[in-house]
């Protein structure tokens, strides 16, 4: 049984918890609506990233496979946000299309 003090300090850290959840899911989908662009692109950058994580767990992907193209995905994802930064913020559709182009051959290498 937890006591008085016990109870005060697993509330306070459960209250912040779901607090800080709930602000980071209203940030995220403000950044959705107001940069699809950008979030499409990140969204795919941090999937594939999870695929990549995948193989080398799995053991189908060595660890150095997998840096050389979490590097990779890192220099689109800086594109991505140089880009952003030239244009107060968001992405053109030619931009898009550039850097889903980059990721496709990132994809095209995991899982091979």
């Amino acid at each position: 049984m937890l006591n008085r003090t016990s109870k005060a300090v697993l509330i306070t850290v459960l209250t912040g918890f779901i607090a800080a959840t709930a602000t980071s899911a209203m940030a995220e989908s403000k950044f959705e609506k107001t940069h699809p662009r950008r979030d499409q692109v990140n969204d795919r950058v941090h999937n594939q990233d999870k695929r990549i994580n995948k193989e080398v767990k799995e053991g189908d992907m060595s660890k150095r496979e997998a840096n050389k193209l979490h590097k990779d995905d890192h220099q689109i994802r800086q594109e991505e946000r140089d880009m952003a930064h030239q244009d107060g913020g968001h992405i053109t559709k030619q931009d898009q299309k550039m850097l889903n182009q980059q990721e496709n051959g990132v994809s095209k290498q995991i899982g091979q």
